[in-house]
């Protein structure tokens, strides 16, 4: 059995009174992520562009509507299924930004936190439009009975 050296080991000639520096943490998100980021909230503002007058014409019919089972309860039922139809762009931009920052953990093992603020903010913004949106056509769906 052969002894250890007792020359000095490599981890032995740092000197432990340098300090170790800080990890230079990033206040800005990435280029791409800011793209995408922009691109879904500008696909949800559109979505809610073409929702507004669906959800006009509903809320017209609704008011107009009669007992249920009527002719005009039907229309305003039918009004109601296009202005349903109308939020996809809204709902499917939430879910893709609820996803993008999982995607970003899965495929770096975590993510920056000027990138995770910046889906934060992103996030706030199209949830803010899909909220107003689902208490309008809830309120719809309250007083049609459905």
């Amino acid at each position: 059995m052969e002894a250890p050296s007792l020359y000095p080991r490599p981890a032995e000639a740092i000197d432990p009174r340098i300090p170790v520096p800080d990890p230079v943490l990033s206040t800005t998100p990435s280029p791409g992520l800011v793209a995408q980021l922009t691109a879904l909230i500008g696909q949800a503002e559109a979505g809610d562009s073409e929702f507004q007058p669906a959800a006009s014409a509903a809320e017209k019919a609704a008011a107009a509507a009669g007992a249920p089972q009527s002719e005009g309860w039907i229309a305003a039922q039918q009004a109601l299924s296009v202005a349903v139809a109308a939020r996809a762009p809204v709902t499917r931009a939430a879910v893709d930004l609820d996803s993008l920052g999982a995607e970003r953990i899965q495929k770096l093992g975590g993510i920056a936190a000027a990138d995770l603020k910046a889906i934060d903010a992103a996030s706030a913004k199209v949830r803010a439009i899909d909220e107003r949106e689902a208490a309008l056509i809830k309120n719809l769906q309250d007083r049609l009975g459905r």
